[in-house]
């Protein structure tokens, strides 16, 4: 299901959701205003926006209401990833250069809090206004912890499974999982049908990033500008599953550790996971977690949003980029 098929479906309950984030951010600051026309011309797959629409159809009748959560879950995605590049240096994103490497530091970390406080403000709209506070700034402090924990075990070596797993669910799952339950919070989903939602928004969250850490090492092999992770003394779950019961388990760890000093190391660490079956662990676990996302679809009524949440967790295991 490409971002084009799902522009298709979800027509104009989609369209509204864009142009309420315009209205949101308009400023008459002028830098402001001309770094978020920028940002929103370039507004990359509008995944999680997406997730909430088909599972706001999924569980009942989609309203304004379950706009109003896609464009805030959308524009806090945004706040947190503007910060992000300011703490990891980037000079991309979506193939564009970041605000942080055309404007600096400071004006990116301004926009974001600019995004969240307009977050803020949208949410007080809605007839769930005490949920949806309590919710976003749940996922919000998962994101900060997420990121603190990434920190603060990057060139450590001694990243467990548990570490990894925590990581993911916060920097990448917690969103997704909010999307969902925030869909179905916001038709007055009966119990059975917000816990459906959350079920399926944490496993397809977790699959998602999986399958980037996997992309992550698969690329090596297609000549890809990969091993970012590596570069970054990140390691993910295919090096964790390769690292199961070797020998030299302490050697390549410790071969993470001197990537800054000797980056030939992440080529032989690619070629380890490989030859160690560290990519095809990953994707056993993908597997699992798609599989938990499917399960909990069940059950929900059947439908086409039913079946596109589904097709969207199939498409973790097939997905290229």
């Amino acid at each position: 299901m490409s971002p084009k098929d799902i522009n298709s479906i979800l027509g104009e309950d989609l369209e509204a959701v864009k142009e309420l984030i315009h209205n949101r951010l308009s400023s008459q600051v002028g830098l402001l205003k001309q770094i978020n026309q920028g940002l929103l011309a370039n507004p990359g797959k509008l995944l999680r926006p997406s997730l909430c629409l088909f599972m706001a159809r999924a569980c009942g009748k989609p309203n304004e209401y379950s706009r109003l959560f896609a464009a805030a879950v959308e524009m806090l995605h945004n706040s947190t990833l503007l910060h992000d590049d300011v703490a990891d240096e980037s000079d991309t994103r979506r193939g564009v250069p970041t605000v942080m490497s055309t404007h600096g530091p400071v004006p990116a970390v301004l926009v974001g809090d600019f995004w969240l406080a307009r977050t803020l403000d949208l949410l007080q709209e809605s007839e769930h206004t005490e949920w949806g506070l309590r919710a976003f700034a749940k996922t919000l402090t998962d994101l900060s912890e997420g990121e603190m924990l990434q920190q603060e075990k990057a060139f450590s070596g001694n990243i467990s499974e548990e570490d990894y797993f925590k990581i993911i669910y916060c920097k990448t799952a917690s969103l997704f999982e909010l999307s969902c339950t925030a869909a179905a919070k916001s038709v007055d989903a009966p119990p059975e049908f917000f816990s459906a939602a959350s079920d399926y928004g944490k496993a397809v969250g977790m699959a998602y990033q999986i399958k980037d850490d996997i992309l992550d090492y698969d690329g090596f092999d297609l000549g890809k500008p990969v091993g970012v992770d590596l570069q970054e003394g990140k390691i993910t779950l295919p090096l964790l599953g390769a690292l199961k019961g070797a020998s030299n388990a302490d050697e390549i760890r410790q071969m993470v550790l001197d990537i800054p000093s000797n980056p030939q190391n992440r080529q032989l660490i690619a070629d380890f996971v490989k030859i160690s079956g560290g990519v095809q662990y990953a994707q056993e676990v993908l597997r699992d977690y798609v599989s938990k996302a499917i399960e909990a679809l069940s059950k929900l009524p059947p439908s086409k949003e039913r079946d596109y949440l589904e097709q969207f967790a199939l498409l973790n295991e097939i997905r290229t980029k």
